[in-house]
């Protein structure tokens, strides 16, 4: 009977332990979450299944072109790519992103403009015309944008994302299996 009841208690053990672990990688080092919508077409399709890294930015900041998950409402959480960091000045013209000046590729949009025939994939826009008379993004804030330029709510229409509220960012497209790979 001691047997067995030594034995009961290590397995009790090693379930508590168990449960202990996954708490504390679910809600510090990792999570799940599920693409919600199109506004990441074509990089993330919508009911893809990815997980965040919570612990990334914990050791360091965002850097740009980062896809990654904010509190974007008391109930909702979005996922979109940084375009802009803080004291960044954006523009777009004639569907190029300019940073602070300066041009830059996004190699991830380059299938997808090929495929819009009717305009531009992104409207022309300066940061201080949609922010407000905002010139650049504010210290501790971030500019997001999804891929899918013409159907995503984003920066664009809410605004500076607080730092405080990115979830973390994320890369990896687990399921549906077939989908299965990282997400640059």
């Amino acid at each position: 009977m001691a047997r067995g009841k030594s034995e009961f208690f290590e397995w009790i053990k090693a379930i508590v332990i168990a449960v202990l672990l996954a708490t504390v990688i679910r809600y510090f080092l990792f999570a799940p979450i599920v693409v919600d919508g199109l506004s990441m077409m074509p990089t993330l399709h919508d009911q893809n299944r990815m997980i965040v890294n919570k612990f990334s930015y914990k050791i360091g900041g965002p850097e740009r072109f980062d896809i990654v998950v904010f509190h974007a409402e008391v109930d909702k959480d979005y996922i979109k790519r940084v375009i802009g960091l803080p004291g960044d000045h954006i523009e777009y013209k004639n569907d190029v992103l300019y940073i602070n000046g300066k041009a830059y590729d996004e190699p991830y949009l380059d299938e997808y403009k090929q495929q819009v025939i009717d305009g531009p994939l992104t409207e022309d826009f300066k940061l201080e015309d949609i922010s407000g008379g905002q010139t650049t993004v504010p210290e501790g804030h971030l500019f997001v944008m999804g891929d899918n330029r013409r159907y995503s709510k984003d920066s664009r229409q809410i605004g500076f994302v607080n730092m405080q509220e990115v979830l973390g960012e994320t890369s990896l497209v687990y399921w549906p299996i077939s989908e299965a790979r990282l997400a640059e």
